[in-house]
């Protein structure tokens, strides 16, 4: 079982009040709760507050913490959109009823909570200023992240930074977010996983931007989500046939370029398997710049290290 817990605040009755918070959790739900198939992902619940509605306070919070945590699921995402506030080398995030001494949950409270549970693997987002000072121990004076083995955190900014939203009503970073989710941070099965949602959202933004930040304690990627593979499974598990060993130099010739005649199905039903495997960097040609003349002049192609890692995958009968 895998359960979501996402949270916009947009309502505050002792700070700015935001826009963009509730906009981002409605956008970020449907690419959560269902892979790019249809199929069920996480179940998710939402905890939103518009600027004119329910509020989200402390208590409330917590206690959605604690059903998110609790027993009964082996993977649980936390995602929170508002405002986050320093306290201490530590980042509070701030609930509709925060204060200036009591802005809300101190990260250090779900962390406590997060130690105490029994999921296994759990991954946190914060789309919140000042939320790259989440897991530092304040008393180290070093910035040290400590997280609980299976702990994942994905934050909008360092700690230092501002968290900005678009003109739209959008958090600059969940924009992002939503682009790696929706099939930009795929990998080549389609698999969307933490590390290449940092590195999508991490090239997402300038030297003078804000910079998003990755700590984790793992030792494996869990899927967010899955998406529609690049190369179809059947056709990548060909690589093998194709390429016999990982060094192996394909032959070509016309008779796979399916505008020469005569036609010939076999090869070209390879052609284009191996056009697929050319768009996700898992073959080159060889002394040519397309694959199409590299068949026309009878050359070849040969697996990049991209492929070679996949053929490996394919190999162990991992895919």
């Amino acid at each position: 079982m895998k359960r979501a817990l996402l949270v916009g605040i947009d309502q505050y009755d002792n700070f700015t009040p935001l826009s963009g918070c509730v906009n981002d959790v409605t956008a970020l739900h449907p690419l959560l709760a269902r892979n790019e198939d249809d199929s069920p992902n996480l179940d998710c619940r939402l905890a939103t507050a518009p600027q004119t509605g329910q509020p989200v306070r402390r208590d409330s919070l917590l206690g959605m913490l604690d059903d998110l945590l609790a027993p009964g699921s082996d993977f649980a995402l936390f995602y929170f959109a508002g405002h986050g506030m320093p306290q201490n080398g530590d980042v509070a995030l701030v609930t509709s009823d925060g204060t200036t001494v009591t802005p809300g949950i101190r990260f250090i409270e779900v962390l406590d909570r997060i130690v105490h549970s029994d999921v296994k693997e759990t991954v946190v987002v914060l789309d919140c200023c000042f939320s790259g000072g989440a897991t530092t121990i304040a008393a180290l004076g070093n910035g040290q992240a400590v997280l609980p083995k299976g702990t994942t955190v994905l934050t909008a900014s360092r700690g230092d930074q501002y968290s900005l939203e678009t003109a739209d009503g959008r958090g600059q970073f969940s924009t992002y977010f939503e682009g790696a989710l929706d099939g930009g941070a795929a990998d080549v099965l389609g698999k969307v996983n933490i590390s290449g949602l940092y590195a999508y959202l991490a090239e997402s933004f300038g030297a003078w931007e804000q910079r998003p930040t990755l700590k984790a304690n793992i030792d494996r990627l869990h899927n967010i989500r899955d998406c529609a593979p690049r190369v179809p499974l059947k056709v990548l598990r060909k690589i093998t046939q194709w390429f016999p060993s990982p060094d192996y130099h394909l032959p070509l010739d016309p008779s796979y370029e399916p505008t020469e005649q005569p036609a010939n199905a076999e090869n070209e039903a390879v052609f284009s398997g191996l056009q697929k495997y050319r768009a996700c960097r898992l073959i080159e040609p060889v002394g040519e710049d397309h694959l199409y003349y590299a068949a026309l002049k009878s050359a070849g192609c040969i697996l990049t290290p991209l492929g070679k890692h996949y053929w490996q995958l394919v190999k162990a009968g991992r895919v």
